[in-house]
């Protein structure tokens, strides 16, 4: 498994939805690559701190940013 493969099926792995032999791939890809599994313990880490953030903590424009920026994306795939 190269990478980049990795990197598009991390969700997966970490949601426990990646097929078997899928996640045997995946799993022998990360006892070769220490940059793959530090940005697997990376996006962990992400999830865990991110978790623990409620609505209240996040400023207004923290959230207004990432909209506009989809909206701007929608839009250009028209």
């Amino acid at each position: 498994m190269a990478c980049q493969e990795l990197v598009e099926l991390i969700t997966e792995y970490l949601e426990g939805t990646l097929v078997p032999n899928e996640r045997v791939r995946f799993e022998q890809h990360l006892t070769t690559c220490a940059g793959c599994r530090a940005y697997l313990e990376q996006m962990r880490r992400m999830i865990r701190t991110l978790g623990a953030i409620t609505e209240e903590e996040i400023p207004e424009d923290a959230l207004e940013q990432p909209l506009q920026t989809f909206r701007g994306w929608k839009h250009d795939q028209k």
